[in-house]
């Protein structure tokens, strides 16, 4: 990396001139992006030694990465002139005459555009109507546009035609977060660089080396939490060590930084990963508490109980992970250890729960208690057998089972095969409702166990295998219309799919076991699998959910739109609710509902006066004004 050319304050020691971290070491050429950016800057490089300089180009990554800085130091690089260099180029280490000027976003010919703020149709037509001119000092004229999915579309199709078939003076440079709001007739205009994530590697030695030029001792600990804190981005990560020098006045230390940003030590996070595989809950509870009242936030711990969890994992298939700068000593050494000894369906399950508890602790009014339950959980289901190893012990103690019964009884008829499968079906009951009771400090321990037969078993169970192999099981409800299929949403307690079901499903037809059904473009792409999957669990039976290209039935919303609209006119054409209206201005029919059915011997008699000859209405009909 290149030295960097920090712009000295307006004046020394003023708390006005003080610049950030972030703006102060900002890269000025393609050598200081060589950090975490080397592909770009290849390509780049052979554009420009080649000659094949595209008319637009497209910048995306993460916040913090360098999109705006790389699209002004391309700026610099296109308008690139010196006494004895006048073309574009890469090579910027002795400042150009238009340089400082576009670096700090000043220069004529370079327009620095904010989409945010500029998002209309109105804001691309003076744009359109001013690249005609030729630029007035530099080589190229140069429109950076910042967060460019923020535009209307109307902007983007007003854009199109300009972008595609510029002027050769014009040149544009796009950056955005967010990639794929951006119109594909856009993107296939213009060049895509994604800027990748700077390791946690590369921002140690970033941040080393700032530190260095400013006289600021810093904790290597310090450094790696900040690192892993920034996620990749190397803004963030400055600005986290501005503030952790500020915290400390001029030295940054590990104990301070970790009380800035709220985490635990990482060695005692290893500890409680350790009590947690071992299945000591009391421990893994205590070193928590512990942590909590040191100041630990308990969804912190719980995302660093994840990290680690992910690194021990890690290091179970790449061991040269460990090599990591950003990792410390502990992590490096006692990762390395548990990865030898812990088994990967425990490290997936531990992965799995805490992907789920996680969220709980965050949304909990009790984040606390909440992260204890999540502890809890993972030192109960440290030590029960993954799912292969509880079917192949399962087939274990049924082949033992039907060996005993082979050597004391011929097999045959309806005897042994229902005795086998009444035994694997009571071994899978009995291994479903296992649960670990640890005593003092005892590891908890699932174990199966066989469970004796009954003397009707086979009897039952012969009746059963009576029935041919390739019989389908019968449904235990019969789904014949979007309605039932609405109300057995109800009945199980799925609110979520019972309302997509009625928006979004068009029913084509229905039999058992298959759903042929049509989807607007808006539904959720997982709206079919979640109905076949709901539908399997419900009716135990196999379904097939299909989508049709037939328009199929109106949607249980839109029948019940044109049923409302219906009784609203009827109400309307009632000459007495016509008469009502027309007495009462500024009164209108808002809903119509029609009561239930009243049993003819519990209806009290109506005087005769009370019926209405000519009324569409009936009396039993209820009607809202």
């Amino acid at each position: 990396m290149s030295d960097f050319e920090p712009t000295p304050s307006n004046s020394e020691g003023s708390a006005t001139g003080y610049r950030v971290l972030a703006r102060k070491y900002r890269p000025k050429d393609f050598t200081d992006l060589m950090v975490g950016q080397e592909p770009m800057v290849r390509t780049l490089t052979n554009a420009f030694e080649t000659g094949r300089i595209a008319q637009a180009y497209m910048l995306t990554g993460v916040r913090g990465v360098g999109k705006t800085t790389t699209a002004r130091i391309l700026a610099r690089a296109l308008n690139y002139k010196t006494p004895e260099i006048d073309k574009p180029t890469i090579d910027l280490q002795i400042p150009g005459e238009h340089c400082q000027a576009i670096m700090e976003g000043r220069h004529v010919d370079v327009i620095e555009m904010d989409a945010a703020s500029h998002t209309g149709i109105d804001d691309i037509r003076e744009i359109i109507e001013q690249v005609r001119y030729r630029p007035v000092s530099a080589r190229y004229k140069v429109y950076i546009i910042d967060e460019v999915h923020m535009l209307s579309t109307q902007a983007f199709n007003g854009l199109l035609k300009t972008l595609e078939e510029p002027p050769e003076h014009v040149k544009f440079i796009f950056a955005t977060t967010e990639i794929r709001k951006v119109p594909i007739t856009v993107l296939s205009r213009c060049q895509r660089f994604d800027l990748r994530r700077i390791s946690a590697a590369d921002l140690v030695g970033l941040f080393s080396t700032i530190s260095a030029k400013e006289g600021i001792t810093v904790d290597d600990e310090a450094l790696a939490m900040i690192a892993r804190a920034a996620e990749g981005s190397a803004r963030d990560g400055l600005s986290l060590l501005d503030q952790a020098i500020a915290h400390g006045s001029g030295v940054v230390m590990a104990e301070a930084v970790r009380a800035m940003l709220g985490l635990a030590d990482r060695a005692r996070i290893v500890d409680l990963f350790d009590h947690i595989v071992r299945g000591d809950a009391s421990a893994a509870l205590a070193e928590f508490g512990s942590q909590y009242e040191a100041g630990a936030n308990p969804t912190v711990v719980l995302t660093d109980l994840a990290d680690f969890t992910h690194l021990v994992t890690r290091l179970k298939y790449i061991p040269s992970a460990s090599q990591d700068p950003s990792l410390s000593e502990v992590e490096r050494v006692r990762g390395a250890e548990l990865a030898d000894s812990v088994s990967v369906s425990t490290l997936s399950r531990m992965w799995q729960m805490l992907l789920k508890g996680i969220p709980e602790a965050e949304n909990s009014s009790r984040p606390a208690g909440a992260a204890e339950m999540v502890i809890i959980r993972l030192s109960h289901a440290a030590h029960l057998p993954s799912p292969e190893d509880a079917a192949r012990r399962l087939l274990e103690l049924s082949a033992g089972a039907d060996s005993t019964q082979s050597g004391g009884a011929p097999r045959g008829g309806n005897g042994g095969g229902a005795t086998a499968a009444y035994r694997a079906a009571a071994v899978a009951q009995q291994s479903a409702d296992v649960s670990a009771r640890p005593s003092g400090n005892a590891q908890p321990v699932a174990r199966l166990h066989s469970v004796p037969q009954p003397e009707n078993a086979p009897m039952a169970l012969g009746r059963t295998e009576a029935k041919p192999a390739e019989a389908q099981p019968q449904p235990k409800v019969h789904i014949n219309s979007l309605e039932e299929l609405a109300e057995l949403c109800t009945r199980n307690r799925d609110p979520k799919l019972r309302a997509l079901l009625r928006n979004f499903v068009r029913l084509v037809r229905v039999e058992p076991g298959r759903l042929e059904i049509n989807l607007p473009a808006e539904a959720p792409k997982t709206l079919v699998s979640d109905l076949q999957k709901r539908l399997e669990e419900w009716t135990e039976i196999r379904w097939m959910v299909i989508l049709s290209r037939e328009t199929g039935q109106p949607t249980l919303v839109e029948t019940e739109a044109s049923t409302r609209e219906a009784r609203l006119l009827d109400a309307r054409q009632d000459p007495d609710v016509a008469a009502i209206l027309s007495r009462f201005p500024g009164a209108k029919i808002t809903d119509v509902r029609i009561r239930a059915p009243i049993v003819e011997e519990d209806m009290p008699s109506l005087p005769a006066a009370a019926e209405s000859a000519e009324g569409d209405i009936l009396p039993g009909d209820d009607i809202e004004f």
